[in-house]
């Protein structure tokens, strides 16, 4: 695998390294665990609202064609 940082975030890699003193590596690898949870959580929440789209009937819809 090769990855390829453009310079805008290098450049922000290396001020953050210093002001918060840590190493780069530890920066990326803490912005790719939150980027990663967040993602998750995004898809998560869609396939649940995927899901109740699908099963989310209103009472008209539900009854539709049963007679009693």
């Amino acid at each position: 695998m090769e990855i390829v940082i453009n310079n805008y975030n290098t450049e922000n890699l290396q001020t953050f390294s210093e002001i918060l003193k840590k190493d780069p590596n530890t920066l990326v690898n803490l912005a790719l665990e939150e980027f990663f949870e967040r993602e998750q959580k995004k898809l998560l929440e869609k396939n649940l609202a995927d899901e109740n789209a699908m099963t989310n009937l209103d009472y008209d819809e539900f009854w539709d064609g049963v007679e009693l």
